[in-house]
Formats: C-alpha cells, structure tokens, sequence
C-alpha cells in the first residue's frame, strides 16, 4: 500500500461550545498504481479527508503514512518539501497562474524542485503531449477552453513524477463532454506513467474510473 491512514478524527469549532464532526475514525489503505474514488454527497467529508490524507489539512487525531513515511512528523517546511517532491494536485478549479503560459506553469514546479531548465522544458513538453494539449504550449489560460485549463492542471500535477495525484472533484466545473475526456485522461496517465490517483467526487459518471470505490455518509465509509 502507498498510503496508509490510520483512525482519522477531525471537527471544527460549530460555537465557543460545541463542534461538529466531520471525520470520525476514517481508516484507509491506497493501493499503488491504481485509481481510487471516493464518493458521497457535499458535506460527506470527502474534501476533508483528501485535505488530511494530502498533508494540506491536520486531523485531530489519527496517522497518514505515505511510503512509509508519517507525514505529520514533518514540520511544515519538511511538509512543503515533501508534497512538492512526492505529490499531485487537481482541484475543481485549475488555480492556474494567469500571467504564465501553460508550459510556463507546468515547468514552475520542477524548477522549484531544483531541476535546470532543459530538464523542465523536456518534461513539459512530454506531459502536454500526453494530455493532449501540446500545439497549446505557448498560450496563458485565458486563451485556453475550461477543459484545457483542467488538463494544464492535471499535467503540473504529474510535474514532478509524483508517488499519489490526489483530484478533489477535478470535473466540477466542466460540462458533460469535457469531463468523460478528463475520464479517459486519468485511464490514460494510470496506465502510461502507472500512476495512482485518489479522486473525491460526487460525480456518479466519475465512478467509472475507480479500480477500488469507497462510499463516505455523515464523515465515516458505508
């Protein structure tokens, strides 16, 4: 397993009182090089979760190992590193930099990664290959439609080889066409890079890319 997380509680501050719930012992294995999908309503804890499992958010209590390693005993620079180094990110909306191209925002993360110029320049070009949108290189995201925007997200995600992409309802903003294209496109990334992926969704057509589905109600798995 390339993830482990172990008795996951997490809550937030309701009044100067009382708090709600919104992960109460979640536990979860990710199996390496496959996609899985977690699914359920809005305020499920879906996000929540992904937040914790990704090292963007801290559980009240409860362990996330990623290879081995407790991402909690980090500290916050150590955890910065390290989501660079070792993680992906595809959010519902793609947070591109609006004054790069998208090969310029593709390339920010592996040079920040330390890598020279040519390597990011080969490694960009190679992911806008492989997501489709390579003849789209040199124009920034405001020339580009809403499903290239989300593949120029999802090619930075893969930036820097990373062990997990983790999608949190990645086609939330797309229409219909669009998102079975975002579908075939993760297929596609598993099996060329044998890549893993974690995706939150609410999407039922997304449920269709899970090798393993998990199911979340009221902050726990059904």
């Amino acid at each position: 397993m390339i993830l482990t997380a172990n008795n996951i509680y997490k809550s937030f501050a309701k009044t100067k009182d009382s708090k709600i719930e919104i992960l109460k012992n979640v536990s979860l294995n990710l199996e390496e090089k496959k996609i899985t999908v977690i699914v359920g309503a809005s305020g499920a804890g879906k996000s929540t979760l992904l937040h914790i499992l990704s090292g963007l958010d801290k559980p009240d209590a409860g362990s996330v190992k990623i290879n081995d390693k407790d991402i909690f005993s980090f500290n916050d620079k150590q955890l910065s590193k390290f989501r660079n180094s070792h993680l992906g990110f595809v959010f519902q909306f793609h947070h591109l930099l609006p004054e790069f191209t998208a090969a310029e925002n593709i390339s920010i993360p592996i040079l920040i990664q330390g890598k020279s110029m040519n390597e990011a320049s080969e490694r960009t070009h190679e992911l806008l290959k492989s997501v489709g949108i390579a003849e789209r290189a040199d124009h920034k995201p405001s020339e580009l439609s809403g499903g290239e925007q989300q593949r120029v997200a999802v090619a930075r995600a893969l930036a820097n080889n990373p062990d997990i992409v983790f999608a949190d309802e990645p086609t939330g903003n797309l229409d219909s066409a669009n998102s079975e294209i975002l579908h075939e496109l993760f297929i596609k990334l598993k099996e060329e890079y044998s890549q893993t992926f974690l995706v939150v969704t609410h999407n039922p057509e997304l449920i269709k890319l899970g090798d393993t589905i998990l199911e979340m109600k009221d902050g726990v798995f059904i």
